[in-house]
C-alpha cells in the first residue's frame, strides 16, 4: 500500500502519533505545524490526502483549505476539529472536505477512513 499523506496540526504530539500510525500502514507522510509549511508541502509533494486541523494559530484550517483548493482543486482533505465546531465543519465541507473527525479521535477510525479515501 502506498500513498502520500500530509498531516497538518500545530500540536506536536498529534502529528507524531498520526505520523507513526500512518507510516506503519505503509504511507509516505509529511508533517506541517502551520499553513505556510502545509502549502509548501502541497506544492512540492502533491499529497494524496491531507489530515487538516481546523484550529491552527495564524492561518486557520478554513484558510489553509481554501488555499490548497486553489492550488489543486481535486486535493482530498479530511478535517480534524474539537467537539462543537459545527459551523467550521459545515464551512469546510462546503469547501470540499471529505469528512471530519472530532478530537479526541479514535486512531482506528482514522486508519480505516484514510485507507478508504486513499484507495477510492
Amino acid at each position: 500500500m502506498n500513498g502520500k499523506i500530509l498531516i497538518v496540526d500545530d500540536q506536536f504530539g498529534i502529528r507524531i502519533l498520526l505520523n507513526e500510525v500512518l507510516q506503519k500502514e505503509g504511507y509516505e507522510t509529511f508533517q506541517a505545524a502551520n499553513g505556510i509549511q502545509a502549502l509548501e508541502i502541497v506544492d512540492n509533494h502533491s499529497p494524496d490526502l491531507v489530515l487538516l486541523d481546523m484550529k491552527i494559530p495564524g492561518m486557520d484550517g478554513i484558510e489553509i483549505l481554501k488555499r490548497m483548493r486553489q492550488k489543486d482543486e481535486s486535493i482530498r482533505v479530511i478535517i480534524m476539529t474539537a467537539y462543537g465546531e459545527l459551523d467550521m465543519i459545515q464551512k469546510a465541507k462546503e469547501l470540499g472536505a471529505l469528512t471530519h473527525f472530532a478530537k479526541p479521535f479514535d486512531i482506528d477510525d482514522i486508519r480505516k477512513t484514510v485507507k478508504e479515501y486513499i484507495v477510492s
